[in-house]
C-alpha cells in the first residue's frame, strides 16, 4: 500500500456544523458521498477529529467517504451542560443521526480509546446501522455484576482517574483547565521510560509535571489543534463521558452482549490498557492485530495502522 500522510494543517478537511439528535456536531469529511462506502472515525479522550489526520487520505484513496466528527463535548460540537447528556444512548444516537444526515443506512465505524467504547456500544444498541467495527486500543468491555466505577474503585482505589472523575467532580477539570498546554504536551508522548508508581491521580500528575517523559507524537503545530480546542471548551464536557459509566452499565442491562458484526481489534503492545483474552467469546468474528507502539496507535504508527485497516476492509467490507 502506498504511504499517504497529511503533512500540514492546511490539508485537513474544512468542517461543517451538522444538526443531529438535538445538537450540532462539527464534522470533517473527505471522499465522494453516496458511493456506498461510508466509514466513520470516532476519536477518544482527550482527543479531536484531527487525531485521524493520517488515516483520512489513505481511506479516501481506497474509495471511502470518510466522516470524522468531533463528538459531543469536543471541539466546536455542542457541549450540553447536563452530565446525563453524555451517556451511550446520546453518543450512539449522534452517530446514527450522522448516517441519516448523509443518507446512509449503515457504515463501518472506527473508534480509538473512548471512541472504541462508543463503537462497541453502537453495535449493541443499533446493530442494523453497523457494517463492521474497527477498534483501536480499547477492547470490548465486559459488563459484569457490579457497575464499572464501583468495580474500579474496589480494585484500583479512589485515585484511579475513572473513579476520581466520578467521585470528585470538578476537581480534575479545574487542574486540567489550568494546565491545558502542559497536560496535552505531556500526555501525547511515546516511548516513555518505565516509572515507579506515583501516588495521586494520574491525569492530575501528568498535568502538573513540568518535565515530559518520552518523545512527542506530533509537531507543535499539530498539538496546537488539540490545545486550542480544549482551551475553548475546557475539559468538563469531555470528562462527562466518564461520569456516565455506571449509567451506561444500567442501560446495557437487557442488551445481548454478543457482537456478531465483523470486527478488527488493533492493540498497541506498549499500551497500559490490557488485552482482553476472551475477546473472541464476545466478538466471534474479530481479527486481532498488535502493533509495536503505545496508546496513541493511529498517530504513533500511522502507516502500519492504515495498512491493517485497509487490508481488513478489503476482506470484510462490500460496498452497499
Amino acid at each position: 500500500m502506498k504511504t499517504i500522510r497529511v503533512n500540514s494543517l492546511a490539508s485537513f478537511p474544512t468542517p461543517s456544523l451538522i444538526a443531529v439528535n438535538g445538537i450540532e456536531l462539527e464534522v470533517f469529511e473527505a471522499g465522494q458521498q453516496n458511493k456506498g462506502n461510508p466509514i466513520v472515525l470516532c476519536h477518544g479522550w482527550p482527543e479531536h477529529a484531527f487525531s485521524w489526520r493520517h488515516q483520512i487520505p489513505a481511506l479516501v484513496a481506497a474509495g471511502y467517504h470518510v466522516i470524522v466528527p468531533n463528538q459531543r463535548g469536543f471541539g466546536n460540537s455542542s457541549c450540553p451542560a447536563a452530565v446525563t447528556e453524555y451517556d451511550i444512548t446520546h453518543l450512539t444516537s449522534d452517530l446514527v443521526g450522522l448516517l441519516d444526515y448523509f443518507g446512509y443506512k449503515d457504515a463501518v465505524f472506527v473508534g480509538h480509546d473512548w471512541g472504541a467504547n462508543i463503537v462497541w456500544a453502537l453495535s449493541l444498541l443499533h446493530p442494523s446501522h453497523v457494517k463492521g467495527v474497527i477498534a483501536l486500543a480499547l477492547p470490548y468491555q465486559l459488563r459484569g455484576d457490579k457497575p464499572w466505577i464501583e468495580l474500579m474503585e474496589e480494585f484500583f482505589g479512589k485515585d484511579n482517574y475513572f473513579v476520581h472523575f466520578n467521585r470528585q467532580p470538578g476537581v480534575a477539570d479545574a487542574v486540567l483547565n489550568k494546565h491545558t498546554t502542559q497536560f496535552l504536551r505531556n500526555l501525547f508522548r511515546k516511548n516513555e521510560p518505565i516509572q515507579p508508581p506515583v501516588s495521586g491521580m494520574l491525569m492530575i500528575n501528568i498535568a502538573k509535571n513540568e518535565q515530559p517523559l518520552g518523545e512527542p507524537i506530533m509537531s507543535p503545530n499539530e498539538l496546537s489543534v488539540f490545545i486550542n480546542a480544549f482551551e475553548k471548551t475546557g475539559f468538563t464536557s469531555s470528562i462527562n463521558w466518564y461520569r456516565n459509566l455506571d449509567r451506561n452499565w444500567h442501560i446495557l442491562a437487557e442488551v445481548d452482549p454478543i457482537i456478531l458484526k465483523p470486527a478488527l481489534m488493533i492493540y498497541g503492545d506498549r499500551d497500559s490498557i490490557p488485552k482482553l483474552e476472551s475477546l473472541k467469546d464476545f466478538v466471534p468474528n474479530v481479527e486481532i492485530v498488535s502493533l509495536d507502539c503505545g496508546h496513541w496507535i493511529q498517530q504513533e504508527k500511522p502507516t502500519e495502522t492504515n495498512q491493517a485497516i485497509i487490508n481488513w476492509l478489503e476482506l470484510n467490507n462490500e460496498p452497499s
